[in-house]
């Protein structure tokens, strides 16, 4: 029996399309710029190298850090040292910039969650994160109203899809068994994967537009067969209706 459905962020229920991202990375340059009172040009080498040391250190092994190990990260590239307020500022800079042009909601998510709501399902979240950290997106969540009963991060919970324990907290916050539990995603190794080894069922998502915030398409040499795929979230509901019928 089926009593939560649980969905990855990213390119499942909100996108960014590469003007978006292009304005996000502005948006931060500028603003961290008139902190440190330094050109955008002297920050913008190191603002990339955040991303490659989190890749090398940390999301290529499924780790997360805090937002502010990035701005540490940034600030060791650029040989500062601030005090706590301005590292504060620049965290918060860095952290919220989306909020100035908020992702866009992908076709049908929005009705599928106000749906599978009224059918009595529990709704959960897993996000792995970038730059935009989990106190971030619970903003932008409400902004585009997209509830959800419980949502872990990867960047607040420390390991990152498809490691065990953060599906696990998701399914402790929910209170159900991962029997239970049934996940959508796009990425077939860190959302399909992730919780098929947990013993949930798993629908692929691959929509016919993605946007830039696409994890590496890897396996891992894994043999990754969802119980379903769709490729418009408004086919979710009947999908979900296959898989309880097939697994009963």
């Amino acid at each position: 029996m089926l009593r939560a459905i649980a969905f990855d962020l990213w390119e499942t229920l909100i996108t960014n399309p590469p003007d978006l991202t292009h304005t996000h990375k502005q948006i931060r340059l500028a603003r961290m710029s008139t902190i440190l009172g330094q050109p955008v040009e002297k920050i913008e080498g190191p603002y990339r190298e955040v991303w490659d040391r989190c890749q090398e250190l940390y999301w290529s092994r499924d780790k997360d850090v805090p937002c502010r190990t990035q701005i540490d990260h940034f600030l060791e590239a650029m040989e500062l040292e601030l005090d706590e307020p301005s590292t504060q500022a620049l965290e918060e800079a860095y952290a919220f910039a989306v909020l100035e042009a908020l992702p866009t909601v992908v076709p049908g998510a929005a009705e599928v969650l106000r749906d599978l709501r009224s059918r009595g399902y529990r709704l959960g979240l897993v996000s792995n994160t970038g730059r935009t950290p989990g106190y971030a997106l619970r903003t932008i969540l409400d902004r585009l109203g997209l509830q959800f009963d419980a949502a872990l991060f990867s960047n607040e919970h420390g390991e990152c899809k498809p490691q065990r324990s953060i599906f696990e907290a998701l399914r402790d916050s929910l209170g159900v068994r991962f029997d239970e539990m049934l996940f959508v995603g796009d990425n077939l190794y860190a959302d399909v994967h992730g919780a098929m080894q947990c013993g949930m069922a798993a629908i692929h998502f691959e929509p016919a537009q993605r946007g830039t915030a696409v994890a590496p398409p890897v396996d891992h040499d894994h043999v990754i067969e969802p119980d379903a795929t769709i490729n418009d979230l408004r086919d979710l509901l009947p999908a979900i209706e296959a898989v309880r019928t097939r697994k009963s």
